[in-house]
């Protein structure tokens, strides 16, 4: 499906990062920008892989995981239609540290390594890409806190939060709901499904959260930043 700049300038512009960019920015990244189609269970690139550019997702959701040395699978983000990733091998020249893969079928902008290169020549792009590099250590290292010093039902709180605010996208105003499986929010945490259950119980019972197949509502998202010390 073809997309005329214009359209991919406003679909895009819904990500707050990719919106504070000056518009020269935005426009010179979407003019070298191929766009490309991606099947359920596609991968984008692999962990160890060397190859590839800077993406953008048009549409579709995208999973970022890493699998463990006995097999299992951890869920380390979702990437929501106007999130860009993919910069860090770009940067510094060593392999993919984790997998990116499609959750549903979507588009993806493709910034080819040449052209990152010569957008980084470009002041305004380069000091965006600082403030995204920036984001991605702040929110790294509040996993790391939360991991290290909070409760279960603290991080399942903050997670719920993060999630409602699009995780990577971090938007400022949080929405009515997420896409989620209960295996999908335990693989994120790094708990069983057992521990979580209760925990999404507890939220249920406060009237924080309503829950449906593969999918959470939230009710009460001020008792959920409460439960996160987030107030």
């Amino acid at each position: 499906m073809a997309h005329s700049k214009t359209e991919l300038l406003k679909k895009m512009s819904v990500n707050p990062w990719f919106a504070t960019l000056p518009l020269a920015e935005r426009k010179a990244m979407l003019a070298v920008a191929v766009v490309q189609p991606l099947a359920v269970g596609e991968s984008v690139y692999r962990k160890g892989d060397v190859s590839g550019g800077f993406y953008g997702v048009l549409s579709g959701l995208l999973r970022v995981s890493a699998t463990g040395e006995d097999g299992r699978e951890g869920i380390l983000s979702v990437l929501e239609p106007g999130n860009w990733f993919g910069e860090t091998t770009l940067l510094d020249g060593q392999t993919r540290p984790h997998d990116v893969t499609a959750v549903q079928e979507g588009e993806v902008l493709v910034i080819t390594a040449a052209d990152f290169k010569r957008l980084m020549q470009r002041l305004g792009f380069a000091h965006g890409m600082t403030t995204l590099l920036c984001a991605r250590v702040r929110g790294l290292f509040g996993l790391i806190e939360d991991t290290m010093l909070r409760s279960t039902r603290m991080r399942v709180a903050r997670r719920l939060i993060t999630l409602a605010k699009g995780d990577m996208t971090m938007a400022a105003q949080t929405r009515q709901g997420v896409q989620v499986s209960h295996e999908e929010l335990a693989m994120m945490l790094g708990v069983t499904r057992q521990t979580l259950a209760k925990e999404l119980k507890y939220f249920v019972r406060e009237g924080a959260l309503a829950l449906g197949y593969g999918h959470i509502d939230f009710l009460d998202t001020a008792l959920l930043r409460h439960e996160a010390a987030l107030d």
